[in-house]
């Protein structure tokens, strides 16, 4: 049984949010409530990801608005502010809200960072994020420390958080995803969740083995989670139909501009999950029916984890405990709109996976 399912919040959603069309306006009260729906209907949290929008805004609104049941995952990519400013940053919301705070670590591309000013190609982002993710760790558990590494030299680290002690022991929890091996080697010696998008079974239970194989060897054992879209409704005639309704809603631009840009991506995840579809629009969404039930297509207009579980509700719920029995214990879940969709998993496929409210 899962230990945790987490719903997914981002200020520029609806039903196909990736077209000017299909987008809601962003409006700050409606996601509120859908934060406040996320709690009630028994998640434990949402992921709030990297947007135009920033996450510890996002965040502090959105705790402001429910109560403890209410858990950010945060995504933060690491080196753009000074890592003793970020301890900073997550005590504060810890003390404001209650120990509720995760981080979501997100090494990001080279062509994003460029854009903050950080020059780092793919294993050099590994390098600095382990250095970087390790003093925030020893920060947020309330050590005061001189370091000397590759990319910082801190002096008195902590002394000015005293007055700001952990509330979460031993630190904020670190939640990581990568495929590449130095990715797969910082989750073994760092975080505590690892995080991979969905994959057909077998490539994804030789994945994991792998993770675990890493973290062994470093004498740790790690959470596995898993980021998935769900496509759910009574039928599985009803659930392809509305992933065709999206391939039929997206733009021949934002295709062009997608594939383009998953092409030239430089991470490992991002380039597994190209794979699945080759780059290929198909005429019907199950023509990428890749496993039973399980679609990349939604990697064909949005960013990111693009894969999605296509199905009756008996259906979603049987896969995502295939996934289960490789050891997951932890899902991020979305769906198109955030809102409805949150009620129809919470009502139909949480309590299947033994998740009360």
């Amino acid at each position: 049984m899962a230990s945790e399912v987490l719903w997914y919040v981002i200020p520029r959603e609806g039903r196909y949010p990736w077209e000017p069309a299909g987008r809601r306006p962003v409006d700050l009260g409606y996601l509120q409530r859908l934060a406040g729906a996320v709690e009630s209907l028994g998640f434990t949290g949402a992921l709030l990801a990297t947007d135009l929008y920033d996450v510890w805004a996002l965040g502090s609104a959105l705790c402001a608005a429910t109560g403890p049941g209410f858990k950010p995952l945060l995504a933060v990519h690491p080196g753009l502010i000074a890592p003793t400013l970020l301890a900073k940053q997550a005590l504060t919301f810890e003390h404001l809200f209650g120990g509720r705070l995760r981080f979501n670590v997100v090494n990001g591309s080279t062509r994003q960072l460029a854009q903050y000013g950080l020059h780092l190609e793919g294993d050099e982002r590994y390098a600095l994020s382990a250095e970087y993710w390790s003093l925030v760790k020893r920060l947020t558990a309330g050590e005061v420390f001189d370091h000397e590494g590759r990319f910082y030299r801190l002096t008195g680290a902590g002394s000015d958080l005293r007055e700001l002690p952990p509330v979460q022991h031993p630190h904020i929890p670190l939640w990581f995803g990568g495929s590449s091996a130095a990715g797969i080697e910082m989750a073994a010696e760092l975080v505590d969740v690892y995080l991979t998008w969905g994959e057909p079974v077998p490539q994804l239970r030789e994945k994991l083995d792998r993770v675990r194989e890493r973290a062994a060897a470093h004498g740790r054992t790690l959470r596995i989670g898993l980021r998935l879209h769900l496509i759910v409704r009574d039928t599985e005639e009803q659930a392809w139909a509305a992933a065709d309704e999206l391939l039929d809603a997206t733009s021949e631009a934002t295709y062009a501009r997608r594939l383009g840009e998953a092409k030239d991506a430089d991470g490992v995840g991002w380039q597994r999950q190209f794979r699945q579809h080759g780059g290929q629009v198909p005429a019907r969404a199950r023509e990428l029916e890749v496993y039973p039930n399980l679609w990349p297509g939604m990697s064909l207009f949005r960013p990111g984890p693009g894969t999605a579980v296509v199905g009756s509700t008996a259906q979603v719920v049987e896969r995502l405990q295939e996934f289960e029995s490789l050891g997951v214990d932890t899902f991020i879940l979305s769906g198109n709109p955030l809102l409805e969709e949150a009620y129809r998993v919470g009502e139909t496929v949480l309590p299947a996976l033994g998740i009360k409210r």
